[in-house]
């Protein structure tokens, strides 16, 4: 099999001629920009800067040689807008706090603090108050919550519906581009679809608007699940109308090309519990989760993914029913998210993409072995029959051991190795 179709193989829940890999496709499947470098320097690859392509979490794009050199076989479009509202386009150098040479985003444009804080903005625009923030000794951004006062008698819908709107002929171009360019690698083709999460929280700040209006704080938005559902609703409603003409633009220029489509982060799980109950997910998100989803699947080949960190196993029959095909990142540490559980609960019904390793506990801070052994349980419960795409659980972050990172990758060359 090549990339594409063992990605398709497992999806559709038969078995592939390996476990398929994902490290870098989408911007919960990354790694850290640095952890990129070490693995181009571990790999012996050419030696040059990283480009940044997820500057929020200051992710690195993984290039066709180290793709080739891990063995990964989905390739991810980041050719739309970041999450500070400019392309990752047009790069230019800029010294990491850390000691790192990095390429980033022409409108990648910082201030420092005082304090050695630094400073990111919306669209680049340094005139107006930044939206980013890196403390100083850290690693990656934090969105600064710009909040109006909320005036209950004059809440508007279209203020939180600032930032979705019809595809810009720009972007369209932009997303189709990327999706061609993907689709010559042989991988298994990722698109993250634009305005299609409903209510994910690394999104309301709005880090990426000049001056948002609305519900921008997360602690509001979340009263607001609770104080104002009707509001909420709302604005799910007409989100979903305006993404499904955009998914329709996207799918008249590109089609089958695109193999998944994952298309919401709002994450329901917290360690040891859940954001709201199953309940108020099935008032609130289910139709219109199903809506994106039965459009998706009766107008493409699309196989559509959603991610949800935490102690998500009360929803996964929600998930289902709302027509997704796959779930992420699979936080096994979290309460009720036993591994074998989960796959022989639902392992026919979903496919886990993620999963693979403990990036809270074992990863940054177990040994070698720890890792491999750890990896390898993993591929042993969630891969017969199909029905899982390897991945960490999230992103691999900063100062991870690179020997680790490298255990993880070996550990699964080996276990694919015996498997054939």
């Amino acid at each position: 099999m090549n990339s594409r179709q063992r990605v398709l193989t497992a999806l559709d829940h038969r078995q592939p001629d390996r476990v398929p890999v994902d490290l870098g496709a989408t911007a919960v499947t990354g790694m850290h920009c640095s952890i990129v470098a070490a693995l181009r320097d571990h790999y012996q690859l050419e030696r040059r800067p990283v480009k940044l392509c997820e500057p929020y979490q200051m992710l690195g794009l993984v290039e066709d040689d180290l793709q080739r050199a891990i063995g990964v076989d989905a390739e991810g479009i980041f050719r739309g807008n970041t999450i500070f509202g400019f392309p990752a386009e047009e790069f230019k150098p800029w010294f990491a706090p850390w000691g790192q040479d990095l390429l980033v985003p022409e409108l990648f444009n910082t201030t420092t603090g005082g304090d050695g804080s630094i400073y990111l903005y919306p669209q680049g625009d340094t005139s107006i108050p930044p939206s980013g923030q890196m403390p100083a000794g850290g690693y990656f951004f934090d969105a600064i919550v710009r909040q109006e006062p909320i005036d209950e008698d004059r809440l508007d819908v279209r203020d939180n519906l600032e930032e979705f709107g019809p595809l810009d002929a720009g972007l369209l171009e932009r997303i189709v581009d990327g999706v061609k360019a993907a689709a010559k690698t042989g991988r298994a083709v990722v698109l993250w679809t634009p305005g299609t999460a409903l209510g994910d929280i690394a999104l309301v700040p709005a880090t990426f608007l000049k001056h948002p209006k609305g519900i921008r704080s997360v602690e509001e938005w979340y009263l607001s699940i609770a104080m104002r559902p009707k509001y909420i609703e709302s604005i799910f409603r007409k989100q979903v109308e305006i993404a499904l003409a955009n998914l329709a633009a996207i799918n008249d220029a590109c089609g089958n090309l695109i193999d998944v489509a994952f298309t919401c982060g709002t994450d329901f799980g917290t360690q040891n519990s859940q954001f709201c109950s199953v309940a108020t997910f099935g008032a609130l998100w289910l139709e219109h989760y199903r809506a994106i989803n039965d459009w998706i699947h009766a107008h493409t080949k699309w196989k559509t993914g959603k991610h949800s960190c935490g102690a998500v196993a009360p929803f996964i029959d929600s998930f289902i029913e709302a027509g997704f095909d796959i779930l992420n990142p699979v936080q096994c540490s979290a309460a009720g998210m036993e591994e074998r559980a989960l796959k022989e609960r639902f392992g026919q019904r979903i496919t886990f993409w993620g999963g693979g390793v403990d990036t809270q506990r074992v990863l940054p801070f177990g040994t070698p072995e720890q890792v491999r052994r750890q990896v390898r349980q993993r591929l042993e419960i969630f891969s017969p029959h199909g029905g899982f795409v390897f991945n960490a659980i999230h992103n691999v972050q900063a100062r991870t051991p690179i020997e680790n990172v490298v255990a993880m990758i070996e550990a699964v060359r080996q276990f694919n190795g015996a498997a054939r």
